[in-house]
C-alpha cells in the first residue's frame, strides 16, 4: 500500500486547457489518450494509474529526469553540435533500457521488462531509423518479453520484422543471426512446429559456434534446446546424445 501511495503521488491529472491548442497527449505504454502525467518530469503521460505504475517499476523510475531535456526540445529546432548531443543522450537511454530489460528478463519478470523493451525500441528507431540492424536487439527484447507473457501472435510479428531486417543486411553479425534463430526456435517449440524449431536451433548452434566456439556455454544452450525438441518427438536416443554433449 505504501509503494502504491508513493507511485500515485508522482502523477496528476492533465488539464486539457493547459495544453497548446491542437495537441493531445498519449499513454507511454499503449498510445491511447492520456489522462495523467508524471509529476516528476512532466513530459511523460499515461491513460491510467495502472500503466503509470507499470512504467515506473519497469523503466521510468530509472530514466525519469533524463527524459526532460529530450522531450522538452524537438530535434528539428536543434542544429549542429546540439543535435549531436541530443542523439548521444538518446543513445545513452537506449543502453540503459536495454540493460534494464535484459536484467528483468533474466529474472523472468516479463511484464516488468515490457516498458524498458518498448522504450528501447522507440528510442532506437528515433536514432537509427525503423529498418536498420541497430533496432534488432530492441525487437528481440520485446519479443522475449511477450513470449514470456504468452503473446505469441505479437511475438511472430516482431520476429518477422527482425527476420526481414537481418536478411536484407549482409553485414549483420553472427550474434544477431544466432539470437534471431534461437527466438524463432523457441516460438516454434511453443506453437508445436517442431521441425521448424529444430531447423532454427541448428542455425542457432552454427552461429554460436562461429562467434563463441563450439564449447561455449552459449553454444551448449542451443544443444540443450534442440535436445528438448527431440524429446518432445520421442527420439530419446538423439536426446540423450545431445544432453551428453551439453555435459
Amino acid at each position: 500500500m505504501e509503494e502504491e501511495s508513493q507511485l500515485s503521488a508522482t502523477t496528476s491529472r492533465i488539464i486539457p486547457l493547459a495544453l497548446p491548442k491542437g495537441t493531445e497527449k498519449v499513454c507511454e505504454l499503449c498510445q491511447r489518450r492520456a489522462k495523467l502525467q508524471c509529476n516528476k518530469c512532466r513530459v511523460t503521460f499515461y491513460c491510467d494509474a495502472e500503466h503509470q505504475q507499470a512504467d515506473w517499476v519497469g523503466i521510468h523510475g530509472r530514466i525519469c529526469q533524463l527524459l526532460i531535456p529530450i522531450r522538452s526540445t524537438t530535434l528539428y529546432s536543434l542544429q549542429g553540435a546540439e543535435h549531436l548531443e541530443m542523439q548521444l543522450k538518446k543513445t545513452e537511454l537506449i543502453e540503459i533500457c536495454r540493460l534494464e530489460a535484459q536484467r528483468k528478463l533474466s529474472e523472468r519478470k516479463h511484464y516488468e521488462a515490457l516498458p524498458a523493451a518498448q522504450f528501447c525500441l522507440r528510442c532506437s528507431t528515433d536514432v537509427h531509423g525503423p529498418c536498420t540492424v541497430q533496432v534488432v536487439p530492441a525487437y528481440l527484447l520485446l519479443a522475449e518479453a511477450n513470449m514470456g507473457l504468452g503473446n505469441l501472435g505479437l511475438v511472430a510479428e516482431l520476429l518477422s520484422q527482425v527476420e526481414w531486417v537481418v536478411l536484407k543486411s549482409p553485414d549483420c553479425g553472427h550474434t544477431l543471426h544466432r539470437q534471431l534463430h534461437r527466438s524463432l526456435g523457441l516460438l516454434h517449440t511453443v506453437t508445436g512446429n517442431l521441425e521448424a524449431a529444430l531447423f532454427n536451433f541448428a542455425n542457432d548452434i552454427y552461429f554460436a559456434s562461429e562467434e563463441y566456439g563450439p564449447e561455449s556455454t552459449v553454444t551448449c544452450q542451443g544443444y540443450f534446446l534442440m535436445a528438448n525438441v527431440f524429446a518432445k518427438q520421442g527420439k530419446m536416443t538423439i536426446t540423450h546424445s545431445l544432453y551428453s554433449t551439453v555435459k
